[in-house]
């Protein structure tokens, strides 16, 4: 099935120490429980990086970028994600990324 269906993958990476691994997995339920039923929101994941079990990625889908920044914008985003926000990898330029899909099979 060739061609982009305006989906759109966020990353958002985290990094923990080995102490706070389980706080990150706690969060990350915590916040996925709150946004179910989030117009647009396909679903996500708990990416945990396998050579380095400090490092994380959440992988959320989403209907179309609209979708996203609706959400994004919303007042609710800020504190529903919050739990997290300690977690972000400081060592990247930017701890998230937007993927829009171009191709699929």
């Amino acid at each position: 099935m060739g061609g982009g269906a305006g989906r759109v993958r966020v990353l958002l990476y985290l990094r923990a120490a080995e102490s706070e691994v389980a706080a990150v997995e706690e969060a990350y339920h915590r916040i996925s429980k709150d946004l179910a039923g989030t117009p647009g929101l396909l679903g996500n994941e708990l990416l945990r990086e396998t050579s380095d079990p400090g490092a994380f990625a959440v992988l959320s889908e989403w209907e179309n970028l609209a979708a996203f920044r609706t959400w994004e914008s919303g007042s609710a985003h800020r504190g529903t994600t919050s739990p997290l926000r300690a977690y972000q990898d400081g060592e990247r330029p930017r701890p998230f990324a937007l993927y829009e899909v171009a191709a699929e099979y």
